[in-house]
């Protein structure tokens, strides 16, 4: 067991919010209970999650994806009254960290998507240092875009988008999880053969055509299930608290 105040401060102490420009508050979003017994973790502060964290009668969630944006309306009706009124009434505390979860270099979302994938980073790229740049961690090399993304539907369970690059031994592979398309320009100043992230917009499909470098896509939800459990049950070890993910199926 530990006080909701005990978990921030290992929270904040292990991922440093400080350090980053975010779209949200990162920390504890919504104050519950002071003692938390049971935490479990997920991907976004859905209803759905909230409704399965009641059912296991957790103290805690912990999130990649909180309730408060920035430029948002603030007005509490609707969804977001939803969401709260289960939050509030059950007494339940919401923490969630968005680009620091991302970027911690080994529980983070980056990292755990890379082990996920058998990559493994050798530098760091892009704004505020989000994306990874790594090879194959047992050195070998992709024959093609099309056998990495047969390698990445194996490892994720989930078909993906694969796009231009090519027909070339890939080896220096750049991966940013989420909505990170914003990413592909500097992985391909850094040298990457090939991109992996969560979504694709329509420019990208351009660049990776001309510019001869892979962009493959396997869905924002998908590629950020990693980083919130490690997280999670690491700070949940430390205090002998019990933890638990839960898994709310989003096919983007």
């Amino acid at each position: 067991m530990a006080s909701a105040h005990q978990l921030l401060q290992s929270f904040d102490g292990l991922l440093q919010p400080e350090r980053f420009r975010d779209y949200g508050p990162n920390g504890l979003q919504v104050e519950g209970k002071d003692q938390v017994r049971r935490m479990v973790s997920g991907v976004t502060a859905s209803r759905a999650l909230i409704e399965r964290a009641v059912e296991a009668g957790a103290d805690a969630i912990f999130v990649h994806h909180g309730l408060f944006w920035r430029g948002q309306d603030g007005r509490v009706t609707g969804w977001m009254k939803q969401r709260l009124a289960l939050l509030l009434r059950h007494d339940i505390n919401l923490f969630a960290y968005h680009l620091p979860l991302d970027a911690h270099p080994e529980l983070g979302n980056n990292a755990q998507f890379g082990l996920k994938l058998g990559l493994q980073a050798t530098e760091r790229f892009g704004e505020q240092d989000l994306g990874f740049l790594g090879e194959r961690e047992d050195g070998g090399t992709f024959s093609t875009p099309e056998e990495l993304a047969r390698h990445l539907e194996n490892r994720m369970g989930r078909s993906a988008i694969c796009v231009g690059g090519e027909q070339r031994p890939i080896r220096r592979i750049a991966w940013c999880t989420g909505g990170a398309q914003g990413y592909f320009e500097p992985a391909i100043a850094a040298g990457a053969d090939a991109f992996i992230t969560g979504e694709i917009s329509e420019a990208q499909a351009h660049y990776a055509r001309e510019c001869g470098v892979a962009f493959l896509a396997c869905g924002h939800h998908a590629s950020e299930r990693y980083g919130a459990p490690a997280v999670a049950s690491h700070v949940a070890a430390q205090f002998g608290v019990e933890h638990s993910f839960i898994e709310i199926d989003n096919p983007a």
